[in-house]
């Protein structure tokens, strides 16, 4: 079993506050979500999060203009220098105070930053070298009486413009000019939220968050002839300046006036975020009403009008080539990007409100199903990390969700007392189960065949049973005596195994007249249970941090792993204990297994998931959900600078109380109905893991985790990991092999070498005619690695028949071998199963779209001919 796993990918989260911001191409859209950035590429349609953290959630982010480098600031004014394309970072900065916008120049040499009241700019350091001082300031501006909101820079980047709260915007200069005072546009009547330059810089636009936009341009001045024209005004330096020089900063010499004032006039709303787009003109504005537009500039003509949400509109950015528009909503966690020509959504993706508390791999591991506090249902493309379907029948939170063994059934249990199956082909709900009286549902267990269907009560403590296809309620099974927190089904589908609070252990027979079991005591309150693959174990996680390993056919526990130790860590910012003593996160909430019956993954309340040897009872692995200070939990000691009379700091909740508008500091929540813990008004999310699971293939793994749904892979570019090596298993003599013409013996040595580009190159090598007789001539001892291959050949090359071929001719010279030994290669065939299941997808959607193009062709030239046959009968030229 391996356990190099490697953090891959974030979904369920796609915006949670800061700016959205477009890449150079106009491809692909960069969203904070948390500490992380992600990057939701709009062409090919995927997504990937970076592999870099920052210290807590992100505040703004900037990309420059070449795509190289992101520059990525905290809340507190933490920097990361970050290489795009790598995801690595590069250098650290602390700008000592929060930081309210950042932007590039247009030559990518310098990035100003807003830092409360002031503005610094600051030269970029370079990604190809490693300096001992990267960040060089460059100069300070101080003019604003109030925060800084936004920069924007010209075209040739010797000047920006940058507004503030106190209701003006400024004009400077990168350099100082000899004269030149910087130029200051007030008149607004509140916070202005955006200044802009029109294509030719001879115009400014500035928007307030009132709805007022005025439009700034070159004072005129008459001569005193009548018949003079009118001239723009330039204030010129006191001594004489070249030409070119006066041409260069036009900007800066140029006396501005109001030539116009606009108004949005929408009733009871605020303007909350603006962009410009210099090519077209277009202003797009974000309201506080989830209302956003378009106009056309110098002229204020509405060009389109759209709203997408009840929240406020967070921030919005425009693609370089003009035609696609970012939206993301903070409260909502939405993010929205719409061609506002066709009038149609790129993208629109929406997590979930509140925690996720359950997720569930579909048996092809295509999909990934996940239960919300919201009463959502969401299913999610394991591949692109996107949500396409969103089932919202459910009135209460979803306490656990899993799929059927065929994939085409998904089963929801909720706490309002339903347990409901979706139809994966029609995406549709088709069945609602119920009890006799009404109860809350907290766990559930679908047997193999999909006909049986089974959910734990936490309020009547018992387990009732439904037939799928009747809808109708079997069976009730009683005896434990406390809420049941844990349902499992062996892999035949005879047993039934359950856990409760009341520390036992159940095993039902689902198909005998008995019902009758003994209880099998653990060592304390169960938390969850889960069978292995092979039927013939059961693990069960306990209050006390145990993992109870149990025989499934004596009912005996065989070994206890005690993770206590393992997952403490990270102190709450309430606790009076520390995280040594503290119980509240020594304990495993959710358990499962690997493909291969090998291994156990086990989360709990904590920011750790850990990964066990079965067998052996050893930790392997302790993956760290993250390090996000914004999060609860994840500091191990307390800064006892921050511990005064009234508390610890750190617990106070002063986002509200520094937030700019009025509707962002009023409180209107009832005192417990907030989210989380119901007994404070105020709830500060902590980090934890509610569920854990391991995909069909055994290659990634998800985590249902306070900052979303986190998607573990493994990494096997840098794993060397040979088998029977010996000495003359070289590189030199695989290619000796290869070019001699003996492709079994080159494979063959390849395999033990286990080398990715060699292996691939020897395996594309092999003549298609010649796969039947490798196939029958491989050992079976190198079946299960070929197999791994061939999946992960299958599903990232374009050669479809050649795999294919192979596929057909392992299944044919080693079927019986596979059968025989079906729980060893179970992983390996389930790769192979999502690879062609991949191919069939794709060659469906490819015939759809040809049958549909034919179809139109020959419609056209039916109604073509149609149009000629009634032309001839008009004019008379019918031949008979």
């Amino acid at each position: 079993m391996k356990a190099n796993y490697q953090f891959q990918n974030l979904c369920g989260t796609v915006y949670r506050q800061g700016n959205v911001v477009f890449t150079a191409d106009g491809n692909s859209v960069l969203s904070p979500v948390g500490n992380r950035v992600s990057v939701f590429d709009l062409v090919n349609n995927k997504s990937r999060t970076l592999p870099f953290e920052n210290r807590k959630n992100i505040a703004c982010i900037a990309l420059s203009p070449d795509g190289q480098v992101l520059l990525s600031v905290d809340l507190d004014g933490r920097a990361q220098l970050v290489h795009f394309r790598k995801g690595t970072v590069l250098h650290w900065m602390n700008f000592q105070r929060p930081v309210s916008c950042v932007q590039f120049s247009p030559d990518g040499k310098f990035f100003a930053v807003g830092l409360g009241n002031k503005i610094q700019v600051w030269r970029t350091p370079s990604h190809l070298a490693r300096e001992f001082a990267p960040f060089v300031l460059h100069r300070d501006y101080v003019g604003h009486q109030d925060d800084v909101l936004s920069i924007t820079w010209s075209k040739t980047g010797k000047y920006f413009l940058t507004t503030s709260r106190d209701m003006s915007a400024r004009l400077w200069t990168l350099d100082p000019l000899e004269g030149f005072k910087p130029k200051s546009f007030g008149g607004h009547r509140d916070a202005v939220l955006g200044a802009w330059f029109s294509a030719d810089e001879k115009t400014i636009y500035t928007v307030s968050r009132d709805g007022a936009v005025f439009v700034w341009g070159a004072k005129k001045a008459v001569g005193e002839d009548s018949d003079e024209e009118e001239e723009d005004i330039l204030d010129l330096p006191s001594t004489s300046a070249s030409a070119a020089t006066v041409a260069e900063f036009e900007a800066a010499y140029t006396r501005w006036g109001i030539r116009s004032r606009h108004f949005f006039n929408q009733a009871g709303t605020k303007v909350a975020c603006a962009t410009f787009h210099q090519g077209t003109s277009l202003l797009i504005v974000g309201f506080s009403s989830g209302v956003f537009g378009l106009w056309e500039m110098p002229d204020f003509t509405p060009v389109h009008t759209l709203s997408i949400s009840n929240e406020k509109i967070s921030s919005v950015a425009v693609n370089p080539s003009g035609e696609w528009l970012a939206f993301g909503a903070a409260k909502l966690g939405q993010l929205l990007v719409w061609e506002w020509q066709s009038e149609s959504y790129v993208l629109k993706q929406q997590g979930h409100y509140f925690d996720m508390n359950t997720l569930s791999f579909s048996p092809d591991g295509q999909h990934v199903a996940t239960g919300g506090e919201d009463g959502k249902v969401k299913l999610w493309n394991a591949a692109s990390g996107f949500c396409f379907v969103t089932f919202s029948e459910h009135s209460a939170s979803v306490s656990s969700v899993q799929f059927a063994k065929s994939g085409s059934v998904l089963f929801s249990a909720s706490l309002d007392g339903t347990v409901r199956a979706f139809d994966m082909v029609r995406y549709r709900n088709f069945r609602t189960f119920t009890s006799p009286t009404p109860v809350q549902f907290s766990s559930l267990a679908v047997d193999p065949s999909g006909e049986v269907v089974c959910a734990g009560s936490s309020d009547s403590f018992a387990i009732y049973m439904w037939s799928v296809q009747t809808g109708k309620l079997l069976d009730i099974l009683e005896g434990h005596t406390a809420p049941v927190s844990g349902l499992s089904f062996s892999p035949n589908g005879d047993r039934l195994a359950s856990c409760s609070w009341d520390r036992t252990l159940r095993l039902w027979g689902v198909y005998g007249r008995d019902r009758s079991t003994e209880p099998i005591t653990l060592s304390g309150e169960a938390t969850d249970v889960a069978y292995s693959p092979d039927g013939k174990e059961l693990v069960a996680s306990t209050l006390d941090g145990h993992l109870a390993f149990v025989d499934a056919g004596s009912g005996e526990i065989r070994s206890v792993i005690e993770g206590r130790r393992d997952l403490s860590g990270g102190r709450r910012a309430e606790d009076k204990m520390s995280a040594a003593n503290n119980a509240a996160s020594k304990y495993f909430t959710t358990v499962c297994w690997s493909a291969d019956g090998r291994c156990v993954l086990a989360a709990g309340k904590s920011k750790y998931v850990l990964l066990y040897a079965a067998v052996d009872g050893v930790m392997l692995r302790k993956f760290t959900i993250s390090d996000n200070l914004s999060l609860d939990g994840t500091q191990e000691l307390l800064d006892s600078r921050k511990m005064t009379e009234a508390g610890n700091l750190d617990a106070l909740d002063d986002a509200a109380a520094d937030a700019s508008d009025l509707e962002d500091r009023l409180d209107e929540t009832l005192p417990g109905a907030s989210r989380g813990d119901l007994s404070k008004r105020k709830y500060r999310r902590a980090v934890g893991a509610n569920c854990v699971r391991f995909s069909a293939t055994g290659r990634s793994w998800a985590a249902a985790t306070t900052e979303g749904l986190l998607v573990y892979s493994l990494d096997e570019s840098a794993a060397f990991d040979p088998f029977d090596l010996a000495l003359d298993v070289t590189p030199e003599s695989v290619l000796t092999s290869l070019a001699a013409g003996e492709h079994l013996v080159a494979l063959i040595l390849a395999l033990r070498l286990n080398e990715a580009p060699l292996l691939m190159r020897v395996f594309e090598a092999v003549p298609p005619g010649d796969v039947p007789l490798l196939a029958r001539q491989l050992p079976p001892v190198h079946l299960p690695r070929l197999l791994r291959f061939l999946a992960q050949h299958a599903e990232q090359g374009p050669h479809v028949e050649f795999d294919l071929v192979w596929s057909a001719a392992l299944l044919t010279a080693h079927g019986r071998e596979l059968k025989q030994r079906k729980a060893e290669f179970a992983p390996a065939m389930r790769a192979l199963h999502k690879a062609l299941m991949d191919f069939e997808g794709s060659v469906a959607k490819l015939s759809d779209q040809n049958s549909f193009a034919l179809q139109y062709v020959i419609d056209q030239n039916r109604r073509a001919a149609g149009s000629q046959e009634l032309g001839e009968r008009e004019n008379g030229d019918v031949v008979y």
